[in-house]
């Protein structure tokens, strides 16, 4: 098999299965296992694929179906406007913060002042919604489109946040998990989640309380990395009170 074919058949079977370790595809290509790494590491340079521990995944954001991003948009709708609301009043003058893809996210910039700001976001719709406010700088990610999320994701989005650095990144998940911490639908978002707790001064939370209890696909951050949480009056009251003991301070609306 010649170096393009295999690189072919790899690219094929990662974006088939969504993910496959190194030790299956040597065995399939008949390769050692060092010449897979280095075929990954090659087509991850290349933005075909995404390194994972022990193998590779696919880009093309199918690991495991997000919810369309219009969907989401009126899933607890209520709930995630008072939750945008109350993370609106953490934010200070000539802030620099970071909005994620999340409808909440959206809700935020939609009611967000016309003030001194600079934002930086991976979504679509944040950056549209803002854009008509004169005094907030927007920047964004660019990097591979996520036509469920509406969200930029993958190698280029994820080296672009390397660049900045702010002073509080606002974002949601599919999932928090008093033991398993902040999951996400797939890897592709956890790892741009990833980066975004990694740059922050202040990471907060916005969860409304269907999210709390549910472990998703993929792990994000312990909740150790949380320093705000910010959810509805629904949030069962046990859960409430271990997030609590944790030092993590929750707002509930």
């Amino acid at each position: 098999m010649l170096v393009a074919e295999r690189y072919e058949k790899i690219v094929g079977l990662v974006n088939e299965r969504g993910g496959i370790r190194v030790s299956e595809l040597s065995e399939l290509c008949q390769v050692t296992e060092e010449t897979i790494r280095r075929d990954l590491d090659r087509l991850e340079q290349a933005g075909r694929l995404r390194r994972s521990h022990g193998g590779a995944v696919s880009v093309k954001d199918n690991q495991q179906p997000e919810i369309p991003y219009a969907e989401r948009e009126i899933t607890y709708a209520d709930e995630k406007k008072r939750i945008a609301q109350e993370a609106i009043k953490r934010i200070d003058l000539k802030d620099r913060i970071l909005l994620d893809a999340s409808s909440t996210a959206w809700y935020m910039a939609a009611d967000l002042p016309d003030l001194p700001l600079t934002v930086l976001t991976n979504a679509i719709k944040v950056a549209t919604e803002l854009s008509s406010k004169e005094k907030i700088e927007v920047i964004s990610t660019g990097g591979i489109l996520a036509q469920r999320s509406l969200s930029f994701v993958g190698p280029l989005a994820e080296r672009s946040l390397d660049a900045y650095h702010v002073n509080k990144v606002f974002l949601s998940c599919k999932g928090v998990h008093l033991d398993r911490g902040i999951s996400e639908s797939n890897e592709l978002q956890a790892r741009i989640k990833q980066k975004m707790i990694g740059m922050a001064d202040e990471v907060i939370l916005l969860a409304d309380s269907s999210k709390f209890g549910v472990q998703a696909f993929t792990h994000v951050a312990d909740l150790s990395e949380v320093d705000v949480i910010i959810t509805d009056r629904r949030i069962d009251k046990e859960m409430l009170e271990r997030l609590q003991e944790l030092g993590i301070s929750v707002i509930t609306v």
